[in-house]
């Protein structure tokens, strides 16, 4: 990303999914997710191997339990399969969107604990708040703010998950940070997104619509390692996941870019 500053890579990304939250049809084109028109027809592939979340790790019932246009399909992963959310916690989600994963980690607490949703993007709060009205959970609020400057205070959170939004900012080291700082002691992350199994090429790391469509942005797994290191935390984890490619496949025109990238589930923690 030599040729982008931050600054311009976050407007694109503010505005990009500014759009798809906006959209009347949610479905008609994602950014990361699903891409209108992809092979295989409907939603990156579903078929007879079955939907888009069933692929990502989410069940059936996950899915019905929230509102219409809570789900996006902007996701990689399922970080809430990852958390062992526990009565009484507080969880941050980092780019929380539509609220699909607040919702979901508002269904685990079953009205114990605090679930806070952090984005960037106004539209993307506004349809949260929606959605989380719709849902009928009390204990849910979303704040715009952005992941890299959380507006949350120190040491009060005991979980931080987060769904292919890391690495859209070209601030990953600083997002990390900041986690660690909100994180109590004893905290913990419980991360899917995007990491590069190889170096992307730079023809592609240069292209704005990479970034947003979750390839260009991708760091590899040792950098990412070293970042979560120096931001102080221990018992790092990162499990890229093999079967991932063949979504990652449709995301963008290039069908080959899923031999430098895949979608991983990453855990660390706050000792």
């Amino acid at each position: 990303m030599k040729n982008l500053d931050a600054n311009q890579i976050r407007d694109y990304v503010r505005e990009r999914y500014g759009a798809i939250a906006e959209e009347s049809d949610a479905k008609a084109e994602q950014a990361c997710g699903c891409r209108k028109g992809s092979p295989g027809g409907g939603c990156c592939g579903d078929g007879e191997d079955g939907t888009y979340n069933e692929k990502l790790g989410y069940s059936a019932a996950e899915v019905a339990s929230v509102p219409v246009g809570a789900d996006l399909g902007l996701g990689c992963g399922n970080p809430i399969a990852l958390a062992s959310i526990k009565p009484g916690e507080t969880v941050l989600d980092l780019g929380s969107g539509a609220g699909f994963d607040c919702l979901l980690a508002a269904r685990q607490l079953n009205g114990t604990g605090r679930v806070i949703g952090v984005d960037m993007t106004a539209s993307m709060i506004a349809k949260a708040r929606r959605n989380s009205a719709k849902a009928g959970y009390a204990n849910v609020e979303f704040r715009l703010g952005e992941i890299e400057h959380l507006p949350v205070a120190d040491a009060t959170v005991d979980l931080i998950v987060s769904n292919c939004v890391i690495n859209l900012s070209p601030e990953k080291a600083q997002v990390f940070r900041e986690a660690f700082r909100v994180l109590k002691p004893g905290g913990r992350l419980a991360i899917a997104d995007i990491v590069a199994t190889k170096p992307v090429p730079a023809s592609i790391r240069d292209q704005l619509e990479a970034i947003g469509a979750c390839i260009a942005g991708a760091a590899q797994v040792d950098d990412l390692q070293l970042m979560l290191g120096e931001a102080g935390f221990a018992r790092v984890d990162i499990q890229p996941r093999e079967a991932s490619r063949k979504l990652v496949a449709h995301w963008t025109e290039d069908a080959g870019i899923a031999d430098f990238v895949a979608s991983a589930y990453l855990t660390a923690y706050k000792s």
